[in-house]
Formats: structure tokens, sequence, C-alpha cells
């Protein structure tokens, strides 16, 4: 037998069927529902009256619309309430389990599920959400769809897809110590470009990838969509093994040590060819920040926003429009630049890694005055996990409120809106124009650049305010 990659390893393994001239019928291990896609898609099945193929293999949670200040209270927008109440109404129609405002299981779906253990190496996994790619972290082919795939994944467990072409990106050597796996991905997309793996699933390898915990390869990989790719994953190992044996719901599964065992042998074969590859070194990643409006758009923190030479004539007014919305010139540099806000949180760095990377930096230290800090953990595990090590003690020292989990400033879903014209420093995924909220501003970055923000008022290198212990 030839050797395969990885990817199409687990893909093989769940092609129920392939249609000649067409795509494959892909059966669907995992589906994860939230309030904002699932709606029409349960509409559909209650006008065609049938039911929900498997609903044991789907999970619901409420994360993009909901407060995270007042959860106890009834939603105040009639929009987002109207969304919440009607995935609690459907998978109670339907037989889903559902975790809603409150529920001790309830956070952002991309953190609930490997929390919680439902995303396991081996899974095709889908969600009605882009940023799905993030479960690839543990050697799964997980990607976003759209309203009428959830549709029919929610009716038969199927999806037809075509079978994208294979990456792997290896990054060799070791990241610098300041430098967080948000500025691999980040460098990473601003070398490729947002459209660089256009058409590709990518597998990323390598001894830094190989050296991340389980919560920075899902920043990596939650990411891979930025740069065009379908989505990212990585072979899982002791790390991934590692990880998954802390959570309670796998480690008493009795049948844990044989799936541990079929698992490791879950990766690409020697030899085998890739459509392309690349190769970055680790050493050479600088704490990263965006200057423009998408993520490719990225440069060093204490680097220079690029001039419009050799920039194509499509690109070249992309680029004007992203200087003009921002507010920056070309070849100006951004240290020391204003913020109004900062924002630790989303899917992205929401996980208990995230909120301890901060708390490190800002402890002892405090908030600058007149900068709007939201700090939002991804689920309410990771909040009583923040609460159990003192980190929410150590945010409220240095003048920060720990919020209640939730999407919250990723995107201008729910009330954690950037006001128009405004500065954000974000560790979310996505700069596009009033993404944060109507003419918000917003600078992507890792943890550490948003709390070095947090505590001097300006855009400022982490590095300066690492300490011996950190």
């Amino acid at each position: 037998m030839e050797p395969r990659t990885l990817f199409d390893k687990i893909w093989d393994a769940h092609m129920v069927k392939s249609v000649e001239g067409g795509p494959d019928v892909l059966y669907i291990d995992r589906h994860y529902i939230h309030e904002v896609t699932s709606p029409q898609a349960f509409n559909g099945l209650k006008q065609r009256c049938i039911g929900v193929f498997r609903p044991e293999r789907t999970v619901a949670t409420a994360d993009h619309n909901i407060p995270t200040a007042d959860q106890h209270l009834p939603i105040r927008d009639a929009v987002s309430r109207a969304q919440v109440e009607a995935l609690e109404e459907n998978c109670k129609a339907f037989g889903i389990e559902h975790f809603g405002i409150g529920h001790p299981n309830n956070g952002i779906v991309h953190v609930t599920g490997p929390e919680l253990g439902y995303t396991l190496p081996g899974m095709t996994i889908v969600c009605g959400d882009s940023h799905t790619s993030t479960h690839g972290a543990f050697g799964t082919i997980a990607f976003g769809i759209g309203t009428s795939e959830v549709e029919m994944v929610l009716a038969t467990q199927c999806l037809l897809q075509t079978r994208p072409a294979r990456m792997r990106i290896t990054v060799n050597g070791s990241l610098r110590r300041g430098v967080t796996s948000k500025d691999l991905i980040l460098y990473i997309i601003s070398s490729l470009s947002t459209g660089g793996a256009t058409g590709c699933f990518v597998e990323y390898a390598g001894e830094a990838i190989s050296q991340m915990s389980m919560e920075s390869r899902m920043t990596v990989c939650n990411m891979s969509i930025e740069m065009g790719a379908r989505g990212g994953l990585i072979a899982p190992d002791e790390v991934t093994f590692g990880y998954l044996s802390e959570i309670p719901a796998f480690s008493s599964n009795p049948d844990a040590i044989r799936l541990l065992e079929k698992w490791f042998s879950l990766r690409s074969d020697p030899g085998v060819v890739f459509d392309s590859e690349l190769a970055f070194d680790a050493s050479a990643v600088p704490p990263m920040i965006t200057w423009g409006t998408n993520p490719g758009m990225g440069m060093a923190v204490n680097g220079t926003i690029p001039t419009e030479e050799g920039t194509d004539t499509e690109s070249s007014s992309s680029y004007r429009k992203s200087l003009e919305y921002m507010g920056f010139k070309s070849g100006m540099k951004l240290l020391g630049h204003p913020v109004d806000y900062v924002f630790l949180g989303s899917c992205t760095n929401g996980r208990i890694e995230d909120l301890r990377a901060f708390a490190q930096m800002v402890e002892g230290r405090k908030k600058a005055p007149g900068v709007t800090v939201l700090i939002v953990p991804g689920s309410q595990q990771v909040a009583r996990q923040a609460e159990k090590e003192g980190l929410s003690e150590i945010f409220r020292r240095a003048g920060f409120e720990m919020r209640q989990p939730g999407c919250s400033s990723c995107l201008a879903m729910n009330d954690d809106k950037i006001p128009p014209g405004k500065y954000a420093v974000s560790t979310s995924n996505r700069n596009f124009e009033g993404r944060q909220g109507p003419g918000a501003r917003t600078i992507l970055a890792g943890p550490l650049t948003a709390a070095a923000a947090a505590l001097t008022g300006v855009i400022t290198d982490p590095r300066k305010l690492l300490r011996n212990s950190d």
C-alpha cells in the first residue's frame, strides 16, 4: 500500500461512498451546534417532518449571543434572546444534549468540546462555525459548515464533501521566550497571506509543534482557515494522550487504553508525498500584531507597517483601504500607539493557559488608566479553574475584572462591542472591518502582547515586561 497522510487515513475511514465525478459521502462522528447557525436547520427538519438521525452525536452550547455579565438575567437584546431560546427548545424537541446559559458545561463550542472529552483523535467533526478547525489539534478532520449542511448532518449524520489537497507545514526549532503559539500562526499567515493555503487541509508538524501544549495546538489549528485552508490538524502524541487522561469522562472509559493504542498509529506514513510542503524556523518568530483588516496583514510588534510597493492592483487597493480604516500610515511603527480596549478570550485564546499567561504578566502590576479590559474565560470550566488557581484574584488586584464565559468581543453579536474608532488589542481570530463592532479597529495579538498593552495603555513589546520568573 502506498504511504498515506494522516488526513487521508481519517477521510478514507469515514467515506461512506464516493460519487463518481462528484464529492464523497463522509460520515460525521461529532456535530457541534450553537444558537446562530442552527435555527434554520431545525426549521428545515420540521418542515420536512423528519427527526435528527443520531442525536447522541450532536452537542449544543449557547455562546455567540450570550452576555458576559449578569448571565442570571434575561438577555436584553431581543434577537439574541430569541436565538438562545430557540436552541434550547430545539434541543429539547429533538433530544440533543444542550449546555445553556448558567450550565456548568456552558462555554464557547470550541472550548467546551475538547475539555469535556467530546473531541477525540481520528474523528470527523463539523459545526456551523468557521473555527471548527480548532479540534484538528487532536488529530481530527474538523471544519466549519453552512446552515444547509448543518441540516444535512442532523438528518443523515453524513455530508457531501470534495476531498481537499493536502499541505504540510513543518515548524523547526523552538519558539523564543515571550513568543506564543498565537504569534506563530500570525507569522505563518502573514507569510502565506490569507489565500496561501486555499483548497488545502494543513498538517502541522515539526519540533516546535511537538513541544506545544494542547491549548497552544488548538490556537494554531483554530486560525488555519485565516490563510484560506479548509482546516488544520496535528498528529496525536503523548501530549494529546496526557491531556485526554486528565478528562474524567475519558479516563473512566473502560476502553481508554485500547483507544490510546489505536490513536498512537494516527500519523502520516514515512515517505508520504503532500501536495505542497512549507517549513518555518520557530526561532525567527517575534511577538506579532496585525496592522490591517485581515489576519494576513501582520508584522512584528516592533516592526513597521510595510509599504505599498510590490503589491498588485487588487492588493494595493485593499492595502490603502485597510490603512484608511485603521488610521495608520505606510512605514509607521505601532509601538507606543495608544490602546482603548484589550480583549483576552475567544475560541482562539480563551483557555486556562491563556489566562495563566496573562495573569503571570500582570501579577503585582496595575492596569493602565483609561483602558477597558475584557478578560473572558472560554467556558464555565475555565472560569472555575481560574478561580481555583487564584487567577481571578490576581486580575482583581491589578485592576481587572474577569467576566463570565462566552464569545464576547470576538464578534459584534453580543453586548461586548468595541465603540467606533476605538483601538482594541484582541486575542481573537479576525480583524475584519466591523468584526468587533461598527467602526471598531482591531489589532490581533497573543495573550502576552495583550497583557502588555493592558498594563501600559499602548502597544508594547511583551518581552520588555517579562520577569526572570516568567
